[in-house]
């Protein structure tokens, strides 16, 4: 059974992002990722479940309307983090769910490409990473940052070295290999990690079941 309203959360504002961003390569085609938004999204409902209202942000399709819960649909990495910039004032807590791509083609075609060379090359450059640009950003000054961490391999060190590198409060890591907990999965299993080194492992259950965990362990975080 999915928790009430928490007390801790009563008032409190989630900013919440979801969805794989898609840089343009031109007017059809585009560089992102298999993620499906399902994660960020239950996420979000977590969180209004516990009693706190929500900004999604994000570049899936969105849970259904409901009170509490503001929406802003965005496309690219750069869309993702002005909207995030500008849903942060008054927020209580971040929580970077959504898997944005690390790059982006360096320009995009205004129409569509049409089908040449056997050989396309195309020149990738960085995308804004969005946890790293808001560390010293007053946007997001005493907001509680959660990150999440896809890894395959070294999964809980590469994680701590997340955490530490772009100063969040939590991170929530999974092992995207596993069968049945990687991208579009209907389950997921993860570790968050705090600031002090400590770690809690949710064990493997739907993804409404393991946000509701997520949320609750953000709670006792808050001051």
């Amino acid at each position: 059974m999915a928790p009430g309203p928490d007390p801790a959360l009563t008032g409190r504002r989630f900013v919440v992002t979801a969805g794989g961003t898609r840089e343009p390569i031109d007017a059809v085609r585009f560089v992102g990722n298999r993620s499906s938004g399902k994660m960020g999204n239950e996420i979000a409902l977590a969180a209004l479940r516990q009693g706190a209202t929500v900004t999604l942000v994000t570049a899936a399709p969105p849970p259904a309307s409901q009170p509490g819960l503001d929406v802003v649909q965005v496309e690219t990495a750069d869309e993702m983090h002005r909207a995030v910039r500008a849903a942060l004032r008054g927020a209580d807590v971040l929580v970077m769910a959504a898997a944005v791509a690390d790059w982006r083609p360096r320009e995009a075609a205004p129409g569509k490409l049409k089908k040449g060379a056997a050989i396309f090359t195309l020149e990738l450059v960085p995308t804004v990473d969005i946890l790293r640009a808001l560390r010293d950003d007053d946007a997001a000054a005493g907001v509680l940052r959660v990150g999440f961490a896809a890894e395959t391999e070294r999964v809980v060190e590469h994680a701590r070295t997340k955490l530490v590198e772009k100063q969040l409060d939590l991170i929530v890591v999974n092992d995207v290999s596993k069968p049945g907990i990687g991208m579009g999965a209907d389950d997921n299993e993860v570790t968050v990690i705090d600031r002090d080194g400590a770690a809690q492992v949710i064990d493997r259950a739907p993804k409404a079941t393991v946000a509701d965990a997520i949320v609750r362990i953000i709670a006792t975080h808050l001051p």
